[in-house]
């Protein structure tokens, strides 16, 4: 692992530890993507018009960073984010972000796998429907819908 490398992990640790609390609007987040990805991009931007402070970070390969964070590789999306103690994982969309924020549930992290047309960053179609697992934070059961993005609950 180059020494690069472990800055970020450390980078990571301290936003995953991180316990301070604070309304969602400028809160920070980082956002661990690849350098090629355009939906990523657009993910962190959309992210930051809502009025969180964005960090992005370009590595060829975000699977340390998976792992130092929990992700179950079943749970795998896109990018990876970090804010507030807790991993994004995916296309998670701000609807679940700030609920998560506000609940502040014993759990890992958020986790929408692969990449569902229409989610935040892939083309943010209101009528779009997918889910948003909670990932368990001793990571002995299956993840969990925390939220369903399109629902109208």
């Amino acid at each position: 692992m180059t020494n690069h490398s472990k800055s970020l992990l450390a980078a990571l640790a301290m936003v995953l530890s991180s316990t301070a609390a604070g309304a969602a609007a400028g809160e920070s987040i980082a956002v661990y993507k690849t350098p090629w990805c355009g939906c990523c991009h657009a993910w962190a931007e959309a992210v930051g018009k809502a009025g969180y402070q964005v960090k992005t970070v370009d590595l060829e390969d975000l699977s340390q960073i998976r792992k130092q964070a929990g992700v179950p590789t079943e749970m795998e999306g896109c990018h990876v984010a970090a804010i507030e103690g807790y991993f994004l994982e995916g296309h998670v969309p701000l609807e679940a972000i700030e609920k998560l924020l506000a609940e502040r549930p014993a759990i890992s992290g958020l986790a929408v796998p692969g990449m569902p047309q229409g989610s935040l960053g892939m083309g943010e179609d209101p009528a779009a429907t997918y889910q948003v697992y909670a990932v368990a934070r001793d990571a002995s059961g299956p993840a969990a819908v925390y939220y369903e993005a399109g629902s109208r609950r």
